[in-house]
């Protein structure tokens, strides 16, 4: 008999011994993450005394493709949109946690002795908080529903966003021996070159090719086809000098603005969860027992930095993004843990080998330790911030309030803040995607058109022949640039107010058609010998050709409004369906009032009962906007609608009014039926004898239903088929009935 390659063996000892520690931390109701670590301790050779993995080479194999598969089921849960729809609030909070919390890093690190990149990815790993952990702390505390948990979760959001930039700008300080100010702006202008241009390509061509094959596709083919794309955008992310986890994420992203992104998200969820185990369990192998020991020390000064550290610079940070001083300590103290993100730069920093042995296994001693914290750091922000409430100046406080309030969340930017800034963005989109048009005519096209014309002479007709296409091609783009924004109605508005703001508007168009003459100029210098004026001749022609067409015009406006329509459509299927939420969510003009989803579990005493029988707005001073069952919404509801299992309330209310109603969805419930094993259902026969207490009496009258919970399905009469009973026919001796019951219930019939 053939023996088990080492691979499978592995794979069945990881599995085997990860679904019973997590069935025990799922029982002491602890994050699963914890439990993979655990397991991956137990497998690994650090521990002499169970079983061991036989090759760690293909463990990580498999761990770097659950980080793949990780990063794109977090891409697919996140939208670019929302970002934009925050605000600066969360913006200013990320940035000021990371920047606080990596100095902090690299600061205790070098008061260590630690290499300089130990340094510089130890202040990466703590900046990173935990998405996983805190949102399923938020779950089990009943906190998910608050304001303040809604905050903290959108700066986790751009925390794992930033955490992916991270990683670019740490491999390309890897790669470099000195990395000095100008690599680390030519690494994120790439960075952003390429993210904008994937997006912006990503979201135009991905739902095109999904609507025209949506005929053909099912489940099993959706979840190729989507696997399939994140690959091939990992593949592609790494021949430009970018992660594979980085390529991922950004085709999750673009797969998230599509209708199927739901469908792909349920798709996923199982091969995320199952490589995403493997990798948290190959963390947990790199666990040795004997440089925690050895690294005591640092890994409790370690954990009291991300303690103090995220409690202090990250509740400053909520505030600068405009809270109260009671919510920003919430938010802060929420998230002092490292997590996930953390697990995923120590393993980058590993594989390009510039991080020491030992700081993967204290960083991940000090992501357990905070982690079980967590809840602990949560309920004490409120006591924490009566004790400063009572020792702090009662005007200091009121200072600190008031500073939150100057903050609004929405703020009418002048005319001009956001024109410019609209022009500002479609310049730079439409510059990558010229450069970026121009740049594969000239890698691909050119070499191929000088091949079909070999030869001196021919070699003139191949580069015309390619400057011309590419001009065609990039056209439309260079026309958007230089006329988009031209007729709006900041323009009209900024030009009708004064005739100071002629010159200056005037100054934005002459600004653009310099930009586009830039790209004319630059295929004419590659491909001709003509002169600087003849090429700004050539050039200033171009752009006005492209101006005056209507043609072009048409080209451009189409490839725009197809863009538009692929951006929107999620939202557009949303509100077909009534799953979008509304328009006035974040206009509520009292800070204390905002508005929650809660889901009726589907064995809940709620179910069949109207509004009006269960009384919400008297026993929990909120109200219902909405119930959302199946892809119907139903808009402010009256007493008579009745509530179903399973269906999406949407409630307005505090946070103590939303905290109590979600205490009372969760434990008005009906419990679950412990013998089910003995409600099976049985076919048994029954004759009627002399003494039975069903002689003469009428199939309503015998109680066989009613008192028994029994069917009577048939009476015997020497037929092939069962007589139907008529329920006005008396049972007589001799009768030959089938009923149906539970097995209690017809022995207790039978035995009569």
């Amino acid at each position: 008999m053939a023996e088990l390659p080492a691979l499978i063996q592995d794979l069945a000892l990881i599995l085997v011994v990860a679904g019973i520690v997590t069935l025990v931390f799922k029982k002491l109701k602890q994050p699963l993450v914890l439990g993979y670590i655990v397991a991956g301790f137990l497998v690994s050779p650090h521990m002499p005394y169970t079983a061991s993995v036989v090759d760690m080479s293909n463990i990580h194999l498999w761990a770097d493709i659950g980080v793949m598969f990780l990063l794109f089921s977090l891409g697919l849960d996140f939208s670019f949109k929302k970002i934009l729809k925050m605000g600066a609030s969360p913006i200013i909070s990320t940035v000021t946690i990371i920047f606080c919390m990596s100095m902090l890093g690299v600061c205790v690190g070098h008061a260590f002795g630690w290499s300089k990149m130990d340094c510089i990815f130890l202040g990466g790993m703590l900046a990173m908080s935990s998405t996983t952990i805190i949102y399923k702390a938020f779950d089990d505390l009943g906190l998910r529903q608050q304001q303040f948990a809604g905050l903290v979760m959108s700066v986790l959001i751009l925390e794992d966003i930033l955490a992916i930039v991270m990683m670019v700008m740490l491999s390309a300080i890897a790669s470099g021996n000195n990395p000095d100010g100008s690599q680390m702006l030519v690494s994120i202008t790439k960075i952003g070159f390429f993210l904008v241009l994937w997006l912006v390509v990503g979201i135009f061509a991905v739902p095109l090719f999904l609507r025209s094959v949506r005929k053909l596709i099912n489940a099993e083919v959706l979840l190729i086809v989507s696997l399939g794309l994140c690959c091939a955008m990992a593949v592609f992310s790494t021949k430009v000098g970018f992660s594979s986890a980085f390529g991922a994420f950004i085709m999750g992203s673009i797969l998230a603005e599509t209708i199927e992104a739901e469908r792909i998200e349920k798709l996923v969820e199982p091969v995320k969860n199952l490589f995403g185990a493997i990798f948290f369990v190959s963390v947990g192998m790199l666990v040795d027992p004997v440089i925690i020991l050895d690294y005591a020390l640092p890994i409790f000064i370690l954990v009291m930095t991300i303690l103090v550290g995220q409690s202090i610079f990250g509740s400053a940070a909520f505030m600068l993004g405009g809270e109260s001083l009671k919510s920003a300590m919430r938010c802060g103290f929420s998230m002092a843990q490292i997590g996930e993100f953390s697990f995923i730069i120590a393993s980058l920093g590993l594989s390009l080998g510039v991080i020491s042995d030992f700081l993967y296994p204290v960083v991940v001693a000090v992501s357990v330790i905070t982690t079980f914290l967590t809840p602990y750091m949560i309920r004490l922000a409120t006591p924490a911030y009566s004790a400063l409430e009572h020792r702090l100046p009662s005007r200091l406080i009121r200072a600190m309030n008031h500073l939150s309030t100057s903050h609004p969340n929405t703020t009418e930017r002048s005319k001009w803040k956001h024109l410019l800034t609209q022009m500002t963005v479609n310049t730079l989109v439409y510059s990558i995607l010229s450069t970026a048009v121009i740049t594969l005519m000239f890698t691909f096209v050119l070499p191929f058109t000088r091949k079909l014309l070999p030869g001196w002479e021919l070699h003139w007709y191949a580069n015309a022949i390619t400057g011309v296409l590419t001009v065609l091609f990039i056209s439309p783009f260079l026309r958007a640039m230089v006329m988009k924004k031209n007729r709006s109605e900041e323009w009209k508005a900024l030009w009708a107010e004064s005739n100071r703001n002629h010159l200056p508007l005037l100054f934005t168009v002459l600004v653009r058609v310099v930009i586009a003459v830039n790209f004319i100029f630059y295929i004419c210098n590659y491909l001709t010998r003509f002169t600087p004026a003849i090429m700004i001749t050539l050039g200033l022609v171009a752009v006005v050709l492209m101006v005056l067409s209507r043609g072009i015009k048409r080209r451009s406006i189409l490839l725009e409004r197809l863009f538009i329509n692929n951006l929107r459509s999620r939202d557009i299927e949303a509100q077909v369906q009534g799953k979008k939420r509304p328009l006035y969510e974040g206009r509520l003009l009292d800070r204390d009032i905002h508005i929650a989803d809660f889901d009726i579990p589907h064995n809940s005493q709620w179910a069949g009962k109207s509004l009006k029988e269960l009384n919400l707005g008297r026993r929990y001073g909120v109200h219902v906007s909405s119930i959302l069952r199946a892809k119907n919404r139903l808009n402010i509801p009256d007493g008579d609608d009745v509530i179903f299992p399973l269906d999406r309330l949407q409630v307005i209310g505090s946070d103590e009014q939303l905290a109590k109603l979600s205490q009372a969805i969760a434990q008005e419930t009906f419990d679950e039926d412990r013998d089910i094993e003995k409600r099976e259902m049985k076919l048994r026969q029954l004759i009627i004898t002399e003494s039975s207490p069903f002689v003469g009496k009428t199939l309503e009258k015998s109680g066989i239903r009613s008192q028994y919970n029994c069917m009577v399905v048939g009476l015997e009469e020497g037929k092939e088929n069962l007589s139907i009973v008529n329920p006005k026919r008396r049972f007589q001796e001799g009768d030959i009935i089938w009923i149906v019951g539970e097995e209690d219930a017809l022995k207790t019939i039978i035995n009569m």
